[in-house]
């Protein structure tokens, strides 16, 4: 039986530095071990020492590889040299991923490639962003059997501590970016209310349809965008669609008709494409899958924030109608523009790519953080499998492949239908109830700040709640309220004149729409394994969901002014499929379940294959 353990050994150096060190011991060694340790000289030159002892009859061997340097730049010398020892150990293997003798982050012979577990301490020094405070850290980095039962220690790593300085580094800044994303994509609403249909004449259907061609290119894109997110890094990434995004929103301000219009749009969806997706599948990066949906709801509340500060921004952008020559409308496009721009170029210093590579962790809590999102899905299945990070397009033909992706795009229309509806429609539907614009815009301060509230409070108690029971759960219920406010809504414009009727089950349906939709994206992504099938899974869900807005787009027509009825009718029709879809997903979630559970684990497969199997390996156990 082969375990391993992180010890630290006290080092006889006069600088501060640490040593984690991985020993295997296996009863079964009989032969003598080898171990092979890369030293840094005070000059930043490196050399491996290999050491074998002839006839040595001892069972432990420590394999290590130790970095020590009196300075940073001989840190990240020493550390380059171990890479291009990787990569020329790579170049020396067939170079293939076969019967799954090479993966997880591992070589056929052995070595570790660039991105495994603690090498990713190697790529963050090497890019520079290792603290100064821990840049004489010793780190060694252990070679083993890809098939390797791995267990570390970390019992000294105070997780709670960890968590908190993670959530206040990650998600301000997200927070921040999806409610000026956000705020982007429902500030034509607004500004049709200030007029903006009037003068650039538009009659008809041409409004819906300049909402509609958003979401063909923003659809579109979002796939390309999450693959890219992860190769090009977060930090550069993310800033750079919103900076496109904001001055894309910004020239809109200038545009003098329906064909300019248009074509705004469909640059809006290509910059606006990757942001909020692209979001999500960043939190997968940082937290494991019983923490997710409590960080997802913090991030996606911004869409409260941003409904409630879009009425008020609107209330008093509409006072500047006039001013140089521009219209009110005008200014909400050009204001809310180059706020995204600023916030987005200082997001470039802010934004942390990786847990390997964030400067506010130590050493340690580097290596905790990447171990347990390593080994995060097969917990009490009696075999530690290593989830896949590394890049090949069967993990995207898988995403493509698998049933419940597609189901659970159902379940997306059921939750993005109404989110679309309420925030591109909602003011429009309130004005047409008598209101004035500014009135409108005021009145959906209090439905969207609730909503955001019950966001957080719903995404924290499903986090606190039995995951392998509770998610379905935090998804349904507020379905039911979703079906529940659009009913009402429907009864109230049918009997005519109750406009307390129609508001109070717009602001049900908000209640429920916005506690929905975090839980709807953490479920997939819960149940994807193998980091790019995920990543490829939940930009299929969102990408091809959000074309529900397409469908939303003509719900609520001009014609059918001032009761909607239509558009109440059809919101109930996609919510009811949208909870039939929950059905089916909690039910072949169960039976998969039971199933592994009962056939158990076929023990001639290897923990490589395994690994490369994701969430269809025989340790894999669906969150319900």
């Amino acid at each position: 039986m082969l375990s391993s353990s992180l010890q630290q050994r006290p080092n006889t150096s006069d600088e501060t530095s640490r040593t984690l060190v991985r020993t295997s011991e296996c009863s079964d060694l009989t032969n003598a071990e080898t171990s092979s340790t890369l030293h840094v000289n005070d000059n930043g030159t490196a050399n491996e020492n290999p050491q074998q002892g002839e006839g040595d009859s001892s069972p432990d061997s420590t394999v290590s590889t130790s970095f020590t340097g009196s300075d940073f730049q001989g840190v990240t010398n020493a550390l380059a040299t171990l890479e291009e020892t990787c990569r020329t150990k790579d170049d020396e293997s067939d170079g293939h991923l076969a019967n799954g003798d090479r993966g997880n982050g591992y070589l056929a012979n052995g070595w570790p490639t660039h991105e495994r577990l603690v090498n990713g301490f190697v790529s963050g020094t090497a890019n520079g962003k290792f603290s100064n405070q821990h840049k004489h850290e010793v780190i060694n980095t252990p070679l083993h059997d890809p098939d390797e039962h791995v267990h570390i220690d970390f019992s000294h790593i105070n997780e709670k501590e960890v968590l908190k300085k993670m959530d206040h580094r990650i998600l301000p800044i997200l927070f921040f970016l999806y409610m000026l994303c956000y705020l982007n994509r429902g500030s034509i609403g607004n500004a049709k209310i200030q007029g903006l249909t009037e003068d650039l004449h538009m009659s008809g259907l041409k409004y819906n349809n300049c909402l509609m061609v958003y979401f063909f290119t923003y659809c579109a894109f979002m796939v390309p965008s999450n693959l890219l997110l992860k190769k090009f890094r977060p930090s550069r990434w993310l800033p750079i669609i919103m900076i496109c995004s904001g001055i894309t929103m910004a020239l809109t301000g200038l545009i003098e008709g329906y064909k300019s219009l248009l074509i705004a749009r469909l640059f809006s969806g290509i910059a606006e494409s990757g942001v909020y997706s692209g979001i999500t599948y960043y939190i997968t990066m940082w937290y494991c899958r019983h923490e997710c949906q409590y960080r997802q709801a913090i991030v996606f509340s911004a869409t409260g924030a941003a409904g409630a500060f879009s009425g008020l921004l609107a209330f008093a952008i509409g006072s500047m109608d006039g001013y140089v020559g521009l219209h009110g409308w005008q200014w909400i496009f050009v204001i809310e523009g180059m706020g995204v721009v600023i916030l987005a170029i200082l997001s470039f210093f802010f934004i942390h790519d990786f847990p390997s590579t964030a400067s506010f962790l130590t050493p340690e809590e580097r290596a905790w953080a990447l171990y347990r999102l390593k080994y995060q899905n097969y917990h009490g299945t009696g075999r530690n499998v290593p989830e896949a990070d590394c890049f090949h397009w069967d993990f995207v033909k898988a995403a493509y492949k698998d049933w419940h992706v597609w189901v659970g795009v159902l379940m997306f229309w059921g939750i993005i239908c109404p989110l679309y509806g309420l925030s591109l429609f909602l003011p429009s539907i309130l004005k047409r109830l008598g209101h004035s614009p500014a009135t409108a815009n005021v009145l959906t301060i209090p439905i969207y700040l609730t909503a955001a509230i019950l966001t957080v409070a719903t995404a924290w108690y499903s986090d606190k709640f039995p995951v392998q029971k509770g998610r379905a759960r935090f998804i349904f219920v507020p379905q039911c309220f979703i079906l529940a406010g659009f009913t009402i809504a429907l009864i109230g414009a049918a009997m005519g004149n109750m406009q307390k009727v129609v508001y109070a089950g717009m602001f049900i349906a908000t209640c429920g729409t916005l506690p929905a939709f975090p839980g709807n994206i953490t479920w997939l992504s819960n149940n994807l394994s193998g980091s790019y099938k995920r990543s490829a899974g939940m930009a299929i869900q969102i990408g091809v969901g959000n074309m529900g807005g397409i469908f939303v787009s003509n719900f609520y027509r001009e014609g059918d002014a001032p009761k909607y009825m239509l558009g109440h009718a059809l919101q109930i029709g996609v919510v009811v499929v949208g909870m039939v879809a929950v059905i089916v997903l909690r039910v072949g979630y169960a039976k998969a379940n039971k199933e592994r559970d009962e056939m158990g684990v076929d023990r001639s497969l290897s923990l490589s294959q395994m690994s490369q199997m994701g969430d269809h390996a025989p340790t894999f156990r669906y969150y319900l």
